[in-house]
């Protein structure tokens, strides 16, 4: 079997498999970055895993939501993180009234 042959093959290996685990688990957190952004077959989970993560979140937004409604508290979801995956954006922060008074001119006259 070629050098060649061999590659192939396990490029093609399922991301579960035993060899592609070993492969990512050997990376270091450097190499990782330097693969790319968003680059989930180098991320040291399986898509099992993943999709458990995402069960997870799905679960945890239906108890925010709950929470919400049943006592018109407002909780903060934060997803679960995923290794290999960036968040898609920085946390959303409220501004405060001195805060949004001084952006917005239209509101320095209110009190």
């Amino acid at each position: 079997m070629s050098m060649r042959r061999l590659r192939i093959l396990i490029e093609h290996l399922p991301p579960e498999s035993a060899t592609k685990t070993a492969l990512r688990n050997s990376l270091t957190p450097e190499e990782i970055s330097a693969a790319g952004e968003g680059r989930p077959d180098q991320a040291p989970w399986s898509s099992t895993e993943t999709l458990l993560a995402l069960v997870r979140d799905e679960i945890q937004l239906l108890r925010v939501a709950m929470v919400a409604v049943q006592t018109g508290k407002q909780m903060d979801f934060v997803p679960t993180p995923r290794p290999g995956i960036p968040p898609k954006s920085a946390p959303k922060r409220r501004l405060t009234d001195e805060q949004r008074r001084a952006l917005d001119p239209r509101l320095r006259q209110q009190p």
